[in-house]
């Protein structure tokens, strides 16, 4: 029952953070503000990660390969493969549950704390509105790093199979060529758009009904961040049926 009523609650605060909007001047600047916290502020642990995991996959590719019949060019395509269709959208998205999630949650319950979404309310600010909606645009960026966490995922593949003598490039770039279907990039920056509104929303929904002092504050935290992996897991699930089943 608890499950059932919090999604009732969750429902009813995104019905509500699209209600009396708050004046475009001010919500201008709370929007940028959020595009470089959320959006600038983790391009670079991304791309990291992403450099990283292109070059695990393209070396354990390559050590799998242990017949002479296997061609060379599979090192490229199995890298393409993974990091578009997986690991960019999906285990970069969990990561910024980590990130991105636990800022706002605690960032949001600190404010509900310090009663400073009392007084928004008491202004006769909408105060989800104030300080949901410009999270929830923001993170419709998300799709651009992405893309960048793409490019760098395979890029960290070639550079590590062909530097670690793995590959050569002309066989690495013959496989990233390789029965390429366009629609693999649709369907990644589709689970993309529906990661960020996730990972924009329950960390939201975390912090503003929470209840409590500074230690509840990390708690909920940790607490969003297990959901918005879950949930994150579970839509990755089902938009990959409904897309490539």
């Amino acid at each position: 029952m608890n499950y059932i009523a919090s999604i009732g609650s969750y429902a009813l605060m995104i019905k509500e953070v699209f209600k009396k909007p708050t004046k475009w001047s001010i919500m201008k600047s709370l929007i940028l503000k959020e595009i470089d916290e959320l959006i600038y502020g983790s391009l670079g642990i991304l791309i990291f990660i992403s450099f990283f995991i292109g070059g695990v996959v393209a070396i354990q590719t390559a050590l799998n390969i242990t017949s002479e019949l296997i061609p060379k060019n599979l090192v490229g395509f199995a890298t393409r493969q993974s990091i578009i269709l997986e690991f960019a959208p999906t285990f970069c998205s969990i990561i910024m549950a980590g990130k991105v999630g636990s800022y706002i949650t605690s960032s949001i319950g600190t404010m509900r704390v310090t009663e400073q979404i009392d007084a928004l309310e008491v202004m006769g600010v909408n105060a989800l509105n104030y300080l949901v909606f410009p999270k929830i645009i923001a993170l419709m960026l998300y799709p651009f790093i992405i893309a960048i966490a793409m490019y760098v995922g395979i890029f960290g593949g070639w550079f590590a199979g062909v530097f670690g003598g793995f590959s050569t490039s002309a066989d690495f770039i013959e496989g990233l060529q390789l029965d390429f279907i366009p629609f693999h990039i649709t369907y990644s920056f589709i689970k993309t758009i529906v990661f960020a509104f996730v990972l924009a929303t329950i960390p939201s929904f975390h912090g503003y009904y929470m209840k409590g002092g500074a230690l509840e504050v990390g708690k909920a935290s940790t607490t969003s961040f297990v959901w918005t992996s879950v949930v994150i897991i579970i839509f990755n699930y089902i938009l990959t049926q409904l897309l490539l089943g």
